[in-house]
């Protein structure tokens, strides 16, 4: 392929992973142009690195490469763990026959999956996770494919990373806007300023180990501070009606 045109090309995958700087829709956007920009892969899912060493796969083109994905979590084996951990390219010539992945490989064969390709999405600041694309057929992957695909999960590391800022922020945005609304249900109800209502929220969250966002959740939609069962069911009338009852304890206490 001329230079040019790659480069090109590129730049136009760039401005389209940033279209939308939501983690899902970016999500959803990566998987789709890898299917369309390496020639060879069939179906492709990425796989995010999370907190205390878990990985999950939210977002994939088929139930095909989500199986897959899934496969590597459950077996705890896989190119896609091992690019997550080892920042290394892995390339899957057969999966029926690489001695590598022992227990994965034969699954992924078995479901019609011949060829993987793994690389992992990186910036200079975190490790996200990895870009999974699969083939149908052996060998189906090029080492120009193998080019294509690691400069295409630069761009896609550094879209994701931008947009999960973006949805970090907002979600955190609406949680204080919440607790703001949570805060003024008490204000309100039993005549406390602003400063100690928020000490009555984080006291109850420290007493029920209830995160303050679902404390104020819950008091958006029951108008009082919940009992802590509540949270394992949605609110009823009588237990509006019990949560009013807790909240006047805890401002009280």
């Amino acid at each position: 392929m001329d230079p040019r045109y790659r480069a090109k090309n590129f730049a136009k995958i760039s401005q389209q992973l940033l279209a939308d700087p939501e983690e899902h829709s970016t999500l959803e956007r990566i998987v789709d142009l890898a299917v369309t920009t390496i020639e060879a892969c069939d179906f492709a899912g990425v796989s995010l690195r999370r907190a205390r060493g878990r990985v999950d796969s939210p977002a994939n083109t088929s139930a095909l490469a989500q199986q897959a994905d899934e496969l590597q979590q459950e077996l705890g084996e896989g190119p896609c763990l091992d690019a997550i951990d080892t920042a290394t390219t892995y390339v899957v010539r057969d999966a029926a026959t690489d001695p590598r992945w022992p227990h994965w490989g034969p699954c992924v064969a078995e479901i019609g999956i011949r060829s993987v390709l793994s690389v992992q999405l990186a910036t200079d600041n975190d490790n996200l996770g990895a870009l999974n694309l699969y083939a149908n057929k052996p060998d189906a992957f090029t080492p120009d494919d193998v080019v294509v695909a690691e400069v295409f999960a630069e761009h896609a590391a550094m879209a994701l990373e931008s947009a999960q800022v973006v949805t970090g922020l907002k979600q955190a945005l609406t949680t204080r806007h919440r607790i703001g609304v949570a805060q003024g249900i008490l204000m309100q109800r039993y005549g406390l300023d602003l400063e100690r209502s928020l000490e009555v929220l984080m006291r109850y969250s420290q007493q029920t180990n209830i995160k303050l966002r679902d404390i104020a959740e819950r008091m958006i939609a029951t108008g009082a501070i919940p009992m802590e069962e509540d949270f394992a069911s949605p609110p009823s009338t009588d237990r509006r009606r019990r949560g009013a009852g807790s909240g006047a304890a805890a401002v009280s206490s």
